[in-house]
């Protein structure tokens, strides 16, 4: 080997050397770091043989280590004190905590919160102190807490938010006292309402947005944004107008309708919402094949069939679907078919935009109803609740019932919420159904008053009770006075007489009237009780008994003798006894057409059972009334008549019909119909009539003026005449029939404090003594 690679090679065995000696000594730094933990680790146990608590004055020293969790002789780490740290801390008690080890002994330094004082509220003035105190947790005399006194703050703005005062802040403050004891208070900025400036739809085709915005809860603000709650932004409401919207679109047969999204967005000044519907109508169904089928034995397919209501061609609505299956399934309960469910099956058919319906009888599941269990309820009878069931316990359980009877306990008006849910029973095959109801005040005093063109301003106090003494039965006293009338009335009203669907009312009146247009006064008081029940599905009867006792009275001043109405007057009194019947049949908003309907009426009174006057008086109306152009106008057609009859012609002008601008317009309400002039100089008497009838056509229509202010328009056209007397004389005209013609506009304005109508109507024909009424205006209000 040569001497160069001798030297190479004795300087490569020196570095490795070198290598092998820094391994070695980083070999062993690591050991002796290894050798060291343990060391480490135990210079962090603590055992301590004394714990002393400081700074507390309420709490006691035992409540404070039960926290901390350490106890004398207990080993401990440090992690174990700053969990003690922080339970001592969680309490809630303590404003600061300090843990000191100092050898075997520790100490635990505390600084309590203090006690609240008092409770204040300052800044609000549309939530009163007692509204804000229930809303809160903190409470005097009680340890504040920051946490809860924060929630707290929370909840009031959240309260505030709900009222559309997005912009309100509310802001916990603490006033120290002597003794460790502080005031709370909580600074409120209310701020102003976030009213909704504008509602809009992206998406609509068939429905204007002045449509849709009349079906939501939701409001813009207008003209009396001060009175209108709903033109605030409350997001829950929001909600339920995407609901409203779903429903509205499905009864019209927009089966596919759905909300994809609602986008409020708030004023750069924040004092304003704009409020967007993005939604998606989808196309119109109509109903295609109607047919039925039966999987039961003993059901006949065809007298199913022949029981439906639902024709071809007619819109769709899930409305028409229940009811249909109600009708149908009671068919079942008369054939005694017990567990008999009706399943309708759909078939879509999207060339015509048709729904092929097939109902199909079938057999359900034979459950029981075990028991119905009413909850909540501690003023209401349990018998109120249970009267809206058409089943009971043992009956077989049909879901569809149990969901229309929750419908009826909540239009009972009694609850604030009603939940119905059924469970398994005591076995499989029992149901329990629960009732859980919260009840609400149901009495009510009121103060109104109301001005109309012919009866002056009038005054209306009202008490009334809508579940007296937790039966279920309707209460009411009322006073009205007005320049030309007084009236008091109670009305009672038991809806389940007996148990069942049988409505027992009575009345008990009593009237004072003297009206500018004649030269009388008469003075009624009245005694009524009637039964009314259902017939049909949207009938109804009433069967009714009236005792009246009359005084008509002429002062001297204005007596005229030899004229009609004095030798009227001469009777004195007259005591009226009559038995009669009313039937209704009205399906305007409930038929197979939510744009159209019907209300149809008919009734008669015997008078002479045990009186002193025989009569016979019937009276009918018909009403027909549709909306067109996208329900944008209302068309009203109102037919009606009356004829009284005395077999011994002895009627006075207290018993004879006399038309008001209820029944036709432009007259006043003596202002047609027979009339006695000429007996004196300034005799004019109008004397009523014994047969009337009226026609009356008009349409109702938006003006163009946002919808928030909700201001109307209308045109009409009446129609009718009041003629016929039982005793009468050369004074006496028009006695015979004649008809009057009127036109008009009206304006109708529907405010917070009553609805207004103004008429401007103008009579087209009409006899030479009648007296017009070119202008009315009515107003109701109620404070």
């Amino acid at each position: 080997m040569t001497k160069q690679k001798r030297a190479v090679t004795r300087v490569q065995a020196q570095e490795t050397t070198k290598l092998t000696q820094r391994s070695f000594a980083i070999f062993l730094l690591i050991s002796a770091l290894l050798l060291a933990l343990p060391g480490i680790a135990l210079a962090q146990n603590y055992q301590f043989n004394t714990i002393n608590v400081e700074g507390n004055q309420r709490i006691e020293s035992a409540a404070v280590l039960n926290y901390a969790g350490i106890k004398k002789g207990q080993t401990v780490s440090a992690g174990d004190l700053n969990g003690a740290y922080q339970r001592i801390l969680a309490s809630g008690l303590f404003e600061t905590v300090e843990i000191t080890p100092s050898g075997t002994s520790l100490k635990i330094k505390v600084e309590e919160f203090p006690t609240i004082n008092l409770i204040r509220f300052e800044g609000n003035a549309r939530l009163k102190d007692d509204a804000l105190a229930g809303m809160i947790q903190s409470q005097s005399r009680h340890v504040l807490n920051p946490s809860i006194a924060e929630r707290d703050a929370a909840n009031i703005a959240e309260a505030y938010s709900l009222q559309g005062r997005m912009a309100a802040r509310v802001t916990p403050r603490v006033i120290r006292r002597s003794e460790n004891r502080a005031d709370l208070v909580f600074e409120i900025f209310e701020g102003g309402v976030t009213e909704i400036e504008r509602v809009s739809f992206v998406g609509n085709k068939e429905f204007s947005d002045r449509r849709l915005r009349r079906v939501l809860g939701t409001k813009q603000a207008g003209l009396l944004r001060g009175l209108i709650k709903q033109d605030t932004f409350v997001t829950d409401r929001v909600e339920f107008d995407k609901q409203v919207l779903r429903d509205f679109y499905l009864s019209r047969g927009f089966v596919d309708f759905r909300t994809t999204g609602v986008n409020a967005e708030l004023a750069r000044e924040r004092d304003g919402y704009f409020v967007t519907f993005n939604i998606q109508e989808g196309q119109q169904f109509k109903f295609g094949k109607i047919s039925a089928v039966s999987e039961v034995k003993g059901a006949v397919a065809s007298e199913y069939l022949d029981a439906l209501k639902i024709k071809p061609g007619v819109v769709y609505s899930p409305l028409l679907i229940e009811s249909s299956i109600a009708r149908l399934e009671r068919l079942a309960l008369k054939q005694g078919l017990d567990f008999v469910r009706v399943d309708p099956r759909i078939t879509r058919n999207e060339r015509d935009l048709s729904l092929d319906i097939e109902f199909a009888i079938v057999r359900g599941p034979r459950i029981f109803v075990e028991r119905i269990d009413v909850e909540g309820n501690t003023a209401t009878l349990d018998r109120v609740i249970r009267q809206q069931f058409r089943i009971v316990e043992g009956d077989p359980f049909n879901p569809r019932e149990i969901r229309e009877s929750a419908e009826r306990i909540r239009a009972l008006g009694f609850f604030e919420n009603a939940e119905v849910n059924a469970r398994e029973g005591s076995s499989p095959d029992q149901v329990v159904v629960d009732v859980d109801v919260v009840e609400k005040p149901t009495g009510s005093l009121s103060f109104g008053g109301t001005y109309s063109t012919n009866d002056g301003i009038g005054i209306i106090v009202k008490f009334s009770e809508n579940n007296f003494l937790g039966r279920g039965q309707k209460l009411s006293l009322s006073f009205a006075t007005a320049s030309e009338l007084d009236d008091y009335a109670f009305t009672f009203v038991e809806p389940f007489l007996l148990g069942r669907d049988l409505a027992f009312g009575l009345v008990l009146r009593y009237q004072e009237a003297e009206p500018d247009q004649v030269r009388f006064s008469n003075t009624v008081g009245e005694f009524s009780p009637s039964l009314s029940f259902p017939v049909s599905e949207f009938g109804n009867l009433t069967l009714k008994y009236t005792g009246k006792n009359e005084k008509l009275q002429i002062a001297a001043s204005q007596a005229i003798p030899g004229s009609i109405i004095d030798s009227e007057a001469a009777t004195g009194d007259i005591w009226k006894s009559s038995l009669g019947y009313s039937y209704r049949y009205d399906t305007r908003d409930r038929g197979l057409d939510p744009n159209s309907g019907v209300l149809l009426e008919f009734g008669q009174d015997f008078g002479g059972l045990g009186g002193d006057y025989e009569f016979i008086q019937t009276t009918a109306k018909a009403v027909a009334q549709t909306r067109v152009y996208h329900e944008e106008i209302t068309l009203r057609a109102v037919f009606e008549g009356g004829a009284l009859y005395s077999p011994n012609r002895d009627s006075r002008i207290t018993d004879r019909f006399v038309l008001n601008s209820q029944k036709m317009r432009g007259f006043e309400p003596f202002g047609i119909g027979p009339r006695e002039r000429g007996v004196t100089a300034t005799q004019d008497d109008a004397l009523g009539g014994n047969y009337f009838a009226v026609a009356r056509f008009e349409a109702e229509f938006p003006l163009g003026l946002p919808e928030e202010y909700g201001i109307n328009g209308g045109v009409f056209y009446d129609v009718g005449s009041l003629w016929g007397l039982d005793n009468s004389s050369a004074n006496v005209l028009y006695e015979d029939f004649s008809l009057r013609h009127v036109i008009g506009v009206s304006l109708f304005w529907d405010t917070p404090i009553g609805p207004l109508r103004f008429n401007f109507t103008k009579a087209l024909r009409k006899e030479t003594y009648d007296v017009e009424q070119n202008f009315d205006f009515t107003i109701s209000a109620q404070f």
